[in-house]
């Protein structure tokens, strides 16, 4: 019997992509490796993804006016229902990965120096719709569940469901320290599951060929890995959509683009891309 050679035991699509000498196939075939980052890695993305704003601003403005449109949504089918409406606008605003995609395919353009057009940023999603829905369905699951939570956290501390304007002064009213810290808490577990799963993944599924599973769990290795600075871009994240919603989410045409931009940038900084970086350098 022959021995194996440990050097050379390699996978079919590793064998292959050696073979061929297909730069491609390589980093597909290759282990994820994720890039160390600077605590100040996340204001690098938001200056960045300005850049990419102000170089495409129509397609940037176009999805801004979408994050509007959808925030004036949720205000109107969750009138009657204000536990839900609070949960599902924060489930909703970590949703934004998947939801910006068109604008993650233009900062990839951008990036490779191709020309970005805004009928190919709105079918983004169409060669990876399999998993793109996979995805898109745990997501919608984890923000059912924060509702209905929330839902529970309302009925048990009050009698009947306070409106709108009472669910709001119930969130700032001192005397109501149980709820407000079992609401926060409830929702912090929450928020902080979908921004870990989706931090990365929608911007890795459309750059490379990985399943939604490989995309969910290299977010959260990225997560877990490295707490600190993405919990500063997670603050950085959420703490710049409030600002935005608070003039009835008109800050959203310019900000929501912005962001989805810079998310794009935080993935490509955090994962390292075999063609370009093997080394594990950072991008300049």
């Amino acid at each position: 019997m022959t021995p194996i050679n440990p050097s050379t035991d390699n996978t079919p699509a590793e064998s292959s992509a050696t073979q061929t000498g297909d730069p491609a196939a390589a980093r597909e075939s290759a282990p994820i490796r994720l890039r160390p980052l600077p605590m100040g890695a996340p204001v690098r993305w938001l200056a960045r993804g300005m850049a990419d704003f102000r170089r495409h601003p129509s397609i940037g403005l176009f999805y801004g006016l979408c994050f509007v449109a959808m925030g004036w949504g949720l205000l109107k089918v969750y009138e009657n229902a204000p536990a839900y409406m609070l949960a599902l606008s924060a489930g909703f605003l970590l949703m934004g990965p998947f939801l910006c995609m068109g604008l993650y395919d233009v900062s990839m353009k951008l990036e490779r120096g191709e020309r970005p057009d805004f009928g190919d940023s709105l079918v983004a999603w169409e060669s990876h719709l399999g998993q793109m829905a996979i995805f898109g369905f745990v997501l919608l699951v984890l923000e059912m569940l924060w509702g209905r939570a929330a839902m529970v956290v309302f009925a048990v501390s009050f009698d009947g469901m306070p409106d709108m304007k009472g669910s709001l002064l119930a969130l700032l009213d001192p005397d109501n320290i149980g709820f407000i810290v079992t609401y926060l808490g409830v929702g912090a577990i929450f928020a902080g599951l979908i921004f870990a799963v989706s931090v990365i993944s929608i911007p890795m599924m459309l750059d490379r060929q990985v399943d939604a599973i490989t995309a969910g769990l290299t977010s959260m290795r990225l997560v877990l890995t490295q707490p600190g600075v993405m919990i500063f871009w997670g603050a950085l994240l959420t703490a710049l959509t409030l600002l935005a919603m608070l003039p009835g989410f008109l800050g959203l045409i310019v900000l929501g683009p912005i962001l989805g931009h810079a998310s794009w940038h935080a993935y490509r900084d955090a994962v390292i891309d075999e063609t370009r970086d093997p080394d594990g350098n950072a991008r300049g």
